[in-house]
């Protein structure tokens, strides 16, 4: 059988489609890395524990929601003032995170995209280890029972925290 230079059609695509498959993979990586690499350090224990003096409220963010995954979920004691939100503990690393007071605990998209209009958007996450979130002036928190955590680039849900009892 002759030896032949040009690429059989077959082989061309099988060619094309790894290294398109190779291309996903690597842009996905790269969305998912590049929070982590940019974000900037989370505040330090002891700013924590001074933030945390005067905290009304607290809740619990857990792996165990509705909506969590493996790539979705957050972990520690999130504390609210008149002031800021201090959060203690871990959240999974991801882009374009939001902070949300809701009138009603939530865990999964749904339930948030159904009572997003009834939600104070509070401001950016920018770690994923500790936080801390300046309220807008004026703010309530006694308002709302619930902290969540949202993705907002990728319309997904983190976590939550509820921190009063409704009524």
């Amino acid at each position: 059988m002759p030896a032949t230079t040009a690429t059989s059609p077959r082989r061309k695509v099988l060619l094309l489609a790894s290294h398109a498959l190779a291309l996903l993979v690597g842009f996905g990586a790269g969305i998912y890395a590049l929070p982590i690499l940019t974000a900037p350090p989370g505040p330090s224990a002891e700013e924590v524990a001074q933030a945390v003096v005067g905290g009304m409220y607290s809740g619990e963010f857990r792996r165990d929601l509705k909506d969590s995954d493996p790539l979705h979920w957050g972990e520690g004691t999130v504390t609210l003032s008149p002031q800021q939100v201090v959060f203690t503990g871990r959240l999974a690393p991801g882009p374009d995170y939001k902070l949300y007071l809701s009138p009603e605990f939530v865990e999964t998209e749904a339930d948030f995209k159904r009572l997003k209009s009834t939600m104070l958007r509070v401001g950016d996450v920018k770690t994923f280890e500790n936080f801390i979130v300046t309220l807008p002036e004026g703010t309530d928190p006694s308002r709302f029972t619930s902290v969540i955590v949202w993705c907002e680039t990728f319309s997904q849900f983190i976590t939550a925290a509820q921190y009063r009892e409704p009524g």
